[in-house]
C-alpha cells in the first residue's frame, strides 16, 4: 500500500477523464452564508476555475479520510475546527467524487499552500453562481446548495 496510490487519470464509464484511480473526495466548507472556495491555478486540469478543496482518493483511506488530506494539503485547515454533517456522491459508475459537507467554526483558517491554487477565500453562497466553476462542481452546485440550505 503506497502513501499515493490513488495518482493517476480514469476513463469513466460516462465518458469523462477524472483524477484519481480509487476515485476522489473533496470538503465543502460552510460557514453561516459562506462556503470556502479554492481558486485552482491554471495549469491544473480544468484550471482558472473555482471549486472546492479535494483530490485523488488512495486506497487506504475513506472518503472522509481523503478529503480532509486533500484540504490539508491544499489549504492548511486544521480539522479539529470541522464537523461533517453529510456526504453527496456524484457517481460516474467506474468512478465517483465524494462530497463530504461539513461545518467551519470561525477558529478555521485557510490559505493557500502550493502552487496548485491562486486563491483561496470564503464566498457567499448567493455569489457562487457568478464565478467560473470546475465544470464537475458547476455540476453539482445545484443539489449541493439545495442540500447545504436545508441543513
Amino acid at each position: 500500500m503506497s502513501a499515493r496510490d490513488g495518482d493517476g487519470w480514469v476513463q469513466c464509464d460516462c465518458g469523462n477523464k477524472h483524477w484519481g484511480l480509487n476515485g476522489a473526495a473533496g470538503i465543502l466548507l460552510v460557514r453561516g452564508s459562506e462556503i470556502l472556495l479554492q481558486h485552482r491555478a491554471p495549469w491544473v486540469h480544468n484550471g482558472d476555475t473555482w471549486g472546492i478543496p479535494g483530490g485523488a482518493r488512495d486506497s487506504h483511506e475513506n472518503v472522509l479520510e481523503a478529503a480532509i488530506r486533500e484540504a490539508k494539503e491544499e489549504t492548511g485547515i486544521d480539522p479539529v475546527h470541522l464537523t461533517p454533517v453529510q456526504t453527496f456522491s456524484d457517481d460516474h459508475g467506474n468512478w465517483r467524487y465524494d462530497t463530504v459537507i461539513a461545518y467551519a467554526t470561525d477558529l478555521l483558517i485557510a490559505h493557500e499552500l502550493n502552487d496548485e491554487s491562486h486563491e483561496v477565500r470564503w464566498v457567499d453562497i448567493s455569489e457562487v453562481d457568478q464565478l467560473t466553476l470546475h465544470p464537475s462542481f458547476e455540476k453539482s452546485w445545484p443539489e449541493l446548495k439545495r442540500i447545504i440550505q436545508a441543513l
